[in-house]
C-alpha cells in the first residue's frame, strides 16, 4: 500500500472519534517557507524559475489566511461570520463569509501537508465546512449528520487530515442557502513537483451571483433571478485588475459556485485548459481556445503565455453577465431604459456620481435622431465611468474613462512591458503599510 494511501486510512482511524482533541499548544511563529512565499504574494513578483516550487497564487480583492505552525502541522483559524461587502461604489451588501471576507480568505498549502483547521463559528445558526474535491477521511467531509454534527453557534470544531492531491479546490458551507450568501473560499494544494511549462503569475478568481432587491443589501438567497455578477465579491469596475509581466506565462484558475454556468472569455489571447476541480489534466487534452466555460461546482485552470501587451478584458459572456442592476443605481428610483432622453439620462448619472464624488463623463455619442429609430436605447445611457472611485495601484495608466462600460464578471489582465509593470509593482509597494 502507498505511503499516501496508507496516511489515509491512518487519518480516518485516528480520527473517527470525532476529531475534538485540539492540541493545547501552538508555535505562533510561521516558517521561513511561508514568509518567503507571503512576501512574493504581497510584492507580485514572480519567483525563480528554478526553484523548487510553484508561484503562490494572487486572489484579488482576497486575502491569503495566515498559518501557524504545531510542530509538522500547519494550523489555520477560520471563522464563519456575517461580513458587509462592498461589491460597487455605490453598493453594499450584507453577505456571510470568513474571517471577515466575502469570499473567504485562500487558503494555500503544499502537496502532502497536514493541516488543521480550527473553526469557530459566528454564525447565528449552525453550519459546517465541506472541502470540495478534497479526498479527505469520511470524518472530515463537513456534510451535516453524516459526517459529522452541525456546528453550533458559538462553537468551535477542528478539521485535521494530510493533502495528498494537488490541485484547485475550494472550501464551502454545505447548505444551500449559506453557498448563495457567500460561504465559499479557495483551497490551493500547490504541487510537490511544478509544473511544466513554468507559469510566472497564477491568479484566482470565484465567480458568484447575487439577487438583491432595490434599496435592500440582504440577498434572496431562494431567488431564481440574479441582478449582481462578481467576480471575488467584487462587480466591474471595482473588481482588482490583474498584472502581468510581457513575456510571462499566466495560470488563471477560476471556480464557480453560484446557479448558473459562465463562458469566461479572454480577449486577444488563446490559451489552454491544464486542469479541473480534480486536478491537473493530461496535456494530450489541451488545445487551444479563448472561452472556457465553468459549470457550477466546477474549477477551470487554464493558461497562455502574455506575448501581446495590453489591457485585456476576461469577462463572463453572458449578455446580462455583463451588466449590472439598473434598478439600484439609484438606490429606489428605476432608470426608465424605454423612454430614456439625453437630458434625463445626464441628469440621472450625475445624481449619482455626486454621491460617490467622482466626475461624470459624457456618454458615447448618438444619433441626433436615437429616439424615432425603434429599440433606442439600448447601451447608450448605461455607460458610468467611475475611474476616480475605483482607483488603486493596478489601474494606474489606464485610458481616461476606461471604467465606463465594466459592469458585472468584466476585469482586466493586463500584459505591461518591463518599465510599466515595475512602476505598477512600486505603486503597491509604496501603497503597503510599514507595519
Amino acid at each position: 500500500m502507498g505511503g499516501t494511501r496508507r496516511r489515509f486510512f491512518q487519518d480516518a482511524a485516528i480520527f473517527g472519534a470525532g476529531f475534538f482533541g485540539l492540541s493545547s499548544r501552538l508555535n505562533a511563529e510561521q516558517t521561513s517557507a511561508a514568509r518567503s512565499s507571503g512576501s512574493r504574494n504581497q510584492r507580485g513578483l514572480s519567483p525563480n524559475p528554478t526553484a523548487a516550487q510553484s508561484p503562490p497564487m494572487l486572489t484579488p480583492d482576497i486575502p491569503d489566511l495566515p498559518h501557524e505552525m504545531d510542530g509538522p502541522v500547519k494550523v489555520f483559524r477560520l471563522t464563519a461570520e456575517a461580513v458587509q461587502r462592498k461589491i460597487a461604489p455605490f453598493k453594499t451588501i450584507d453577505t456571510w463569509g470568513y474571517n471577515g471576507s466575502c469570499p473567504g480568505p485562500t487558503i494555500q498549502i503544499q502537496q502532502g501537508d497536514r493541516i488543521r483547521v480550527i473553526f469557530e463559528n459566528k454564525l447565528p445558526e449552525s453550519t459546517t465546512i465541506h472541502w470540495h474535491g478534497l479526498e479527505v477521511p469520511i470524518e472530515q467531509d463537513g456534510v451535516p449528520y453524516i459526517s459529522q454534527m452541525p456546528v453550533a453557534p458559538g462553537e468551535k470544531y477542528v478539521y485535521e487530515f494530510t493533502v495528498h492531491q494537488e490541485g484547485t479546490f475550494f472550501y464551502h458551507a454545505h447548505t444551500a442557502m449559506q453557498e448563495m450568501i457567500g460561504q465559499i473560499g479557495f483551497f490551493i494544494a500547490h504541487p510537490k513537483t511544478p509544473h511544466h511549462p513554468h507559469v510566472d503569475h497564477d491568479f484566482g478568481i470565484i465567480l458568484q451571483e447575487w439577487a438583491v432587491l432595490p434599496a435592500n443589501t440582504v440577498p434572496n438567497t431562494a431567488s431564481m433571478e440574479f441582478n449582481w455578477l462578481t467576480f471575488n465579491g467584487v462587480s466591474g469596475p471595482a473588481i482588482t485588475p490583474m498584472i502581468a509581466r510581457l513575456g510571462s506565462r499566466v495560470r488563471l484558475r477560476i471556480v464557480n459556485i453560484g446557479m448558473d454556468h459562465h463562458p469566461i472569455h479572454l480577449h486577444g489571447n488563446q490559451f489552454v485548459i491544464t486542469g479541473t476541480e480534480g486536478g491537473r489534466a493530461p496535456e494530450s487534452t489541451w488545445c487551444p481556445m479563448n472561452t472556457v466555460l465553468v459549470g457550477v461546482a466546477q474549477a477551470r485552470v487554464v493558461e497562455f503565455d502574455a506575448k501581446f501587451p495590453g489591457a485585456w478584458m476576461l469577462h463572463c459572456h453572458l449578455p446580462h453577465h455583463m451588466m449590472n442592476n439598473m434598478m439600484d443605481l439609484l438606490r429606489d428610483r428605476q432608470i426608465e431604459t424605454a423612454d430614456q432622453t439625453d437630458p434625463k439620462a445626464l441628469s440621472q448619472m450625475q445624481t449619482l456620481v455626486n454621491t460617490l464624488g467622482v466626475e461624470h463623463v459624457h456618454h458615447a455619442p448618438i444619433a441626433r435622431n436615437a429616439s424615432e429609430v425603434r429599440g433606442f436605447p439600448q447601451d447608450a445611457f448605461m455607460e458610468m465611468g467611475m475611474d476616480a472611485a475605483v482607483a488603486k495601484p493596478e489601474t494606474y495608466g489606464l485610458p481616461a474613462n476606461w471604467s465606463a462600460g465594466m459592469m458585472g464578471m468584466m476585469t482586466l489582465v493586463r500584459v505591461l512591458p518591463d518599465r510599466e509593470y515595475n512602476e505598477i509593482m512600486d505603486r503597491k509597494k509604496a501603497e503597503r503599510p510599514t507595519t
